[in-house]
């Protein structure tokens, strides 16, 4: 059986093409269950052996680099993703690590209904669209 190490590596590389396929290339290989049962075979890994968790790490980062089609936005504030929070207790967690990370202990949301694969930066200024932007990776879309 692969050790922990080698287990990590190839859930990070197999996550690594399926959020490059899916968001860059925009032609998924495998469906949103699989990519989320990865995904939480390797949070449950770096849990069990937090060594393992580095900066690089999916489960450390929302989207993918922006395609270069358009110019690079720097959001104002970064586009963080839910993570797929399936019950109260997850939501709870989501809400402390985004304070955590903004610094802001009452941080405020806005919450709609998913499209899948779409998260978008739309900016008006005096009812004018001034900017649209893709999430990216979370900090430039």
């Amino acid at each position: 059986m692969a050790s922990a190490a080698q287990r990590a590596a190839k859930l990070r590389e197999q996550l690594d093409d399926a959020n490059y396929r899916y968001h860059v290339l925009d032609a998924p290989v495998i469906t949103d269950a699989e990519y989320d049962g990865l995904m939480r075979e390797l949070e449950a890994l770096e849990a069990q052996h937090p060594e393992l968790c580095t900066p690089e790490s999916p489960t450390q980062r929302v989207g993918a680099g922006a395609r270069g089609d358009f110019a690079e936005v720097v959001h104002a504030r970064p586009m963080l993703s839910l993570a797929n929070a399936f019950s109260p207790e997850e939501v709870r967690d989501f809400v402390q690590r985004i304070a955590t990370t903004t610094g802001d202990a009452e941080p405020e949301f806005s919450v709609e209904p998913k499209l899948d694969g779409l998260a978008i930066s739309l900016r008006y200024e005096h009812g004018v669209f001034v900017r649209g932007a893709t999430r990216g990776d979370g900090s430039v879309g």
